[in-house]
């Protein structure tokens, strides 16, 4: 097989990316377990450690003309006209480039994830937040396992985009410990959360559904994480230091609103980038996009008490103070419950199979 960075559509820069840092590392000495819901989220964290290589089927293959099977209208170039003159085996191309290039930044993103997660355990000096970010660290390292095995089925990826570079690289090199968990739990985590979400909830291939649909599962306890830390934090800075995070917020989220547009793969397949970032911002599939975003950030902001008026007024412009109100907990029991589903769901299709098999013999 094929390493995946053969299979890169773009070159990517180098091998490695250096991101310098200037933090203390912070050793606590009274080991008290803290806070009880964290302790909970902890063991919470541990019960539910699985495996990529046993709880996913990889033996389940992927579509050739649509990987994932998603509806055409979730890809954004979706009734462009360059895009609609295309024959079926263009199209199909298309498909394939897009949903690669979207899983690579899932694969890519929790890499960033996963060395976020190991920074807090050295950063944070709260004792049950080293430990339930020891948890989240193996979480990431099998997240990026499981979309790297599936971008194999794909035969092409993508390397790191450069605004979900840009957004990494800030939140790396920022040497408090409370922004390593805004950027991360908060917006990346929320951002990928959206995005997950569009494929469990649309795709029909089995595969690609299950594994977002368990990564899921993990990265809802993770913004839990955050919640909790950083719920108890915040009150205990000034208003000057509040409105600086909240700046923050504002730019990661007009970041990721406005720039996440692919160009890497319409540049690749011979597309004019323009023309398809102009049709993409009105599509169907960016207003989904963005709704399932703000829906999984900005009651989150408004939870952790970043809520004051800088962030007001800028969610205000940018049309999204609605979802302030949102039902987090609802979501993310949600997404705990769609991913037991698909353990159901394939528990019964095993047994039927194991049946199946016996009346062979008998």
């Amino acid at each position: 097989m094929k390493k995946l960075s053969d299979v890169y559509a773009t070159p990517a820069d180098g091998t490695h990316l250096k991101v310098p840092q200037d933090f203390d590392v912070t050793f606590n000495w009274e080991y008290d377990e803290g806070r009880a819901a964290m302790m909970g989220l902890y063991r919470k964290g541990i019960e539910m450690q699985w495996n990529a290589e046993t709880r996913i089927d990889w033996s389940q293959e992927l579509d050739e003309d649509n990987p994932e099977q998603l509806p055409e209208e979730m890809l954004p170039i979706s009734g462009m006209p360059e895009y609609e003159r295309m024959s079926r085996q263009e199209k199909a191309q298309v498909r394939r480039h897009f949903q690669g290039w979207q899983i690579s930044q899932f694969m890519q993103g929790e890499q960033g994830a996963l060395i976020c997660a190991a920074k807090i355990v050295t950063q944070v000096p709260d004792m049950d937040s080293k430990f339930y970010a020891s948890t989240q660290v193996i979480d990431e390292a099998r997240h990026v396992e499981s979309y790297k095995r599936l971008l194999e089925k794909f035969g092409v990826a993508y390397p790191m985009t450069p605004p979900l570079q840009e957004l990494i690289d800030q939140v790396l090199r920022d040497s408090r410990w409370d922004m390593t968990y805004l950027g991360m739990q908060v917006v990346i985590e929320g951002l990928a959360l959206a995005a997950f979400q569009q494929i469990r909830d649309h795709a029909q291939n089995p595969l690609a559904a299950a594994v977002n649909a368990y990564v899921m599962q993990d990265e809802s306890r993770h913004v839990a994480f955050g919640r909790l830390a950083l719920r108890d934090y915040y009150p205990q800075l000034t208003q000057k230091e509040r409105d600086e995070r909240e700046e923050f917020l504002l730019e990661a989220c007009y970041l990721m609103r406005d720039r996440f547009d692919a160009v890497e793969v319409w540049k690749t397949l011979g597309l004019d980038p323009a023309r398809c970032a102009e049709h993409m911002y009105d599509s169907g599939f960016m207003e989904l996009f963005r709704s399932s975003l703000f829906t999984r950030i900005v009651p989150i902001v408004k939870d952790i008490g970043l809520w004051g008026p800088v962030i007001q007024k800028g969610y205000g412009e940018m049309g999204i103070i609605g979802f302030a109100d949102t039902d987090v907990q609802a979501l993310q029991d949600s997404d705990d419950t769609i991913a037991r589903e698909f353990d159901a769901r394939r528990g019964y299709v095993q047994s039927v199979i194991d049946r199946a098999k016996a009346l062979e013999t008998a």
